[in-house]
């Protein structure tokens, strides 16, 4: 396996702060500057992140993305982000392909884009057996071509085509929806970590949403999508590369211990996506121990301490904010088109808002 670089050092005392691919052809040089911000779905603070969502507007953020998963639903948690913003962009991040039908999906993405003025990426993934079989009681069955499924239905209904037309993996009937759509063309980006479900975005999807992917292997990934442009007879570099990214702008070693609690809690608490990602990019024997740390009640403490600070180098993001800013400047070259920032979880409005002010594109 490939083994990563080591970490960059931060020489000087930092205070707190809260809060490759080589050169891209020209079209990809227009998001130079184009940062998102994703809120966190466990003890959503409703009125508090919509305050979020407004000054990111004012600031200049590209995009403001909310996940779902058992807490609030987020088509509305968006439409009402839409009535209170302008001009930046509302992304679902992500929603389920399983829990909604097709053309539900599709009804709520019309709905929301008309609502916003034409501001909505339709972001989707499938998420996993346990929560799709054991909160919404769908089987979890065929899950890429669920995804084609939902891309191709929201494309033809869109359009003002059939139903029957789609060429979905299921009996339909030739419905086509009783609104005008604003736009038909509604970016869809997936949330993918395995090859297939990565070529799959390049033969049919707008974007990729890759989550804890080292930065500098970035390039493995863009090359499915080109594999699957190909065989699309499309252009991969039309296709964005969005990474949900953690930047801890903290000072001295409180970002860094703050994200090895985080990458402990994804590789031993996740599910199997993680490890294998991770064991794939040479960190096999680290996700062993981390995992089998985080899994036993009596040692999860010890998890944190586990994960090696070259991980934390090829995952995350720390420093005080001018160093994060660099190093997102830097990490662009590799691929990272649109980095959508994980806002901080938890925490009182003042230092939310420190966040957003020190991270703003610049």
């Amino acid at each position: 396996m490939v083994r990563l670089g080591e970490p960059r050092r931060i020489d000087r005392a930092l205070t707190l702060a809260t809060g490759g691919a080589g050169n891209r052809d020209m079209n990809r040089r227009t998001m130079s500057e184009r940062i998102g911000l994703l809120a966190f779905w466990k003890n959503y603070d409703r009125k508090m992140y919509l305050r979020a969502a407004q000054l990111a507007d004012e600031l200049g953020y590209d995009s403001f993305w909310l996940p779902e998963a058992w807490g609030y639903e987020i088509f509305g948690l968006l439409a009402e982000m839409a009535v209170h913003t302008k001009r930046i962009k509302l992304g679902t991040g992500i929603i389920n392909v399983f829990s909604r039908t097709p053309g539900l999906i599709a009804m709520s993405a019309a709905t929301v884009d008309e609502i916003s003025e034409g501001r909505l990426i339709l972001g989707i993934g499938t998420s996993g057996k346990r929560v799709i079989e054991g909160f919404h009681g769908r089987p979890f069955e065929k899950p890429l071509t669920r995804v084609r499924d939902v891309i191709r239905v929201t494309r033809t209904l869109l359009s003002g085509g059939k139903l029957s037309d789609a060429g979905a993996d299921f009996e339909t009937r030739p419905f086509k929806l009783e609104m005008g759509s604003l736009r038909a063309d509604i970016p869809i980006y997936v949330a993918a970590l395995r090859q297939k479900a990565i070529e799959q975005i390049g033969e049919c999807a707008d974007g990729w949403l890759p989550t804890f992917w080292p930065y500098e292997r970035l390039a493995d990934g863009r090359a499915w999508i080109a594999a699957g442009a190909a065989r699309a007879g499309r252009d991969p570099s039309a296709i964005v590369t969005a990474p949900f990214t953690t930047a801890l702008p903290l000072g001295g070693g409180a970002g860094v211990q703050m994200a090895k609690q985080i990458v402990s809690f994804y590789i031993g608490g996740m599910g199997e996506y993680y490890i294998e990602l991770l064991t794939r990019f040479g960190f096999e024997e680290e996700c062993k121990k981390i995992a089998a740390l985080y899994q036993d009640k009596a040692t999860r403490a010890q998890a944190a301490d586990a994960v090696p600070d070259s991980m934390i180098e090829a995952l995350t993001i720390t420093g005080d904010p001018a160093e994060c800013m660099a190093e997102i400047r830097r990490r662009r070259s590799f691929g990272m088109d649109v980095p959508i920032l994980n806002l901080p979880t938890n925490m009182p409005w003042e230092m939310v808002e420190s966040f957003i002010r020190s991270m703003a594109p610049q």
